[in-house]
C-alpha cells in the first residue's frame, strides 16, 4: 500500500507515515475557536452606542444609590432635617419665608442646598432624591428578582410537564391575572399592614417594604410564567430534548441544562422591561398614600407633596420628575439594546 503523502496546495494537509502531525500555531488556535452565544451578544452589544451609554446610566443611578449616605455625608446635609422649622437652621439659615415657600429662585436652589428645598418643611432635595432613588430602585430590584424567579420557575414545570399540571398552574395563573392590579394594589396594602399592625400603631417602614414586596410579587409574576411556559413548549419536542429523553436524563437535568438556557434570552429581556415598570408601580403607591410614608424619602412621596404645592413651587417636582423620566427612558432603550443584541433578526 502507498503511503498518505502531503499535498501540497490543498484544503486538507495529511502526514506522511512515522511523521507528527505539525502543530497548529497558538495564534491560528486562538482565530479558529469559536464564540459561544453569550459573548456573540457581548460583541453585539458592545457596538450599539445607545445601548452602552444607557447601561452606563443605569449603572451610575445604582451606584449613586448605593452610596447615598456617603454622598449625603460629604455634601453635609440630610433628608430628614427640617431646615426650614428647626430653630437651629431655621435663625442661622432661612430658607422659607412666612409663607413656607423657598426663599431664592427656582425652590430656593443655592450653594448650600443644590437642588433647593421642601416647601413647608424645608427639607434638603437633593438628598430627599438620592435617597428616594435608593429606596426606589432597590425595591424594585428585589421585587422584579422576586418575579422574574417565580415566573420562570411556574412556566418552567407547568410547560415542561403538561396534563394536570400544566392544568393546575395555567387555573392559578389565571386566578391571580383577574385581579386588577392597581386597583387591588391600593386595596390590598391597608389589608396587609393591618394584619399585622395594630390599626392605633405607627408601621414601621421595613414591613411597609415588606408589605410593598408581597403585593407585587403576587400580583405580578404571570406574566413572565406565561411566557416562559410557551416558549418551553415550543422547546419539550425539539430533538435534543428528545435526545436527552432517550440517554436517561432526569427530568430535572433536562429542565436544567436542556430548556433553561434556552429560555434566557426571553427572560433577560423580560427583566429589562419590568424594573422600570415596577419602579414606577412603587411610585404609584407612595403617591396613593399606601406606599412609603413620612418621613421616609420615595420617588412617589415626593411626587405627591409636587403635586400639593404645584401651583406655588412647580421647582420642587422638576428634579424628581427629570431623575425619573431619565432612568425610564435609559432603562427602556437598555432592553431594546438587549433584545436585539440575544436576537439580531429582531431589529430588523
Amino acid at each position: 500500500m502507498t503511503s498518505p503523502i502531503d499535498i501540497e496546495g490543498g484544503g486538507t494537509s495529511v502526514v506522511v507515515d512515522g511523521e507528527q502531525e505539525p502543530k497548529t500555531k497558538p495564534e491560528e488556535a486562538k482565530q479558529l475557536e469559536g464564540r459561544s452565544p453569550g459573548q456573540l451578544m457581548w460583541i453585539r452589544f458592545k457596538r450599539d452606542r445607545t445601548g452602552v451609554i444607557c447601561a452606563w446610566v443605569v449603572l451610575f443611578y445604582f451606584t449613586v444609590s448605593l452610596l447615598a449616605p456617603l454622598i449625603a455625608k460629604l455634601y453635609g446635609k440630610n433628608p430628614y432635617t427640617l431646615y426650614g422649622v428647626d430653630p437651629q437652621h431655621a435663625d442661622a439659615h432661612p430658607v422659607l419665608d412666612d409663607f413656607g415657600l423657598p426663599l431664592g429662585y427656582f425652590g430656593g436652589v443655592s450653594g448650600d442646598h443644590w437642588f433647593g428645598v421642601e416647601p413647608q418643611f424645608g427639607r434638603d432635595v437633593f438628598t430627599m432624591l438620592l435617597y428616594g432613588m435608593r429606596t426606589s430602585l432597590y425595591m424594585a430590584l428585589g421585587v422584579t428578582v422576586l418575579l422574574v424567579v417565580t415566573g420562570v420557575i411556574v412556566g418552567l414545570i407547568g410547560g415542561y410537564f403538561g396534563g394536570r399540571t400544566d392544568y393546575f398552574l395555567g387555573r392559578v395563573t389565571d386566578f391571580f391575572l383577574s385581579f386588577p392590579q392597581q386597583l387591588f394594589f391600593i386595596a390590598f396594602m391597608p389589608v396587609v399592614t393591618a394584619f399585622f399592625v395594630d390599626p392605633r400603631e405607627e408601621t414601621p417602614t421595613y414591613f411597609r417594604a415588606l408589605a410593598i414586596l408581597i403585593v407585587l410579587w403576587l400580583l405580578g409574576w404571570m406574566p413572565i410564567s406565561r411566557l416562559v411556559r410557551s416558549t418551553v413548549l415550543s422547546l419539550r419536542e425539539r430533538e435534543f430534548v428528545e435526545a436527552a429523553k432517550v440517554a436517561g436524563a432526569s427530568p430535572w437535568r433536562i429542565v436544567r441544562k436542556e430548556l433553561l438556557p434556552n429560555v434566557v434570552s426571553p427572560i433577560l429581556i423580560q427583566f429589562t422591561y419590568q424594573l422600570p415598570s415596577t419602579i414606577l408601580t412603587i411610585a404609584f403607591l407612595s403617591f396613593a398614600g399606601v406606599g412609603f410614608v413620612e418621613p421616609t424619602p420615595d420617588w412617589g412621596r415626593m411626587f405627591a407633596t409636587g403635586a400639593d404645592v404645584a401651583e406655588q413651587d412647580p421647582a420642587f417636582m422638576f428634579f424628581p420628575g427629570v431623575a425619573l423620566v431619565i432612568f425610564v427612558l435609559c432603562f427602556n432603550l437598555l432592553g431594546d439594546s438587549v433584545r436585539d443584541a440575544l436576537d439580531p433578526k429582531s431589529g430588523r
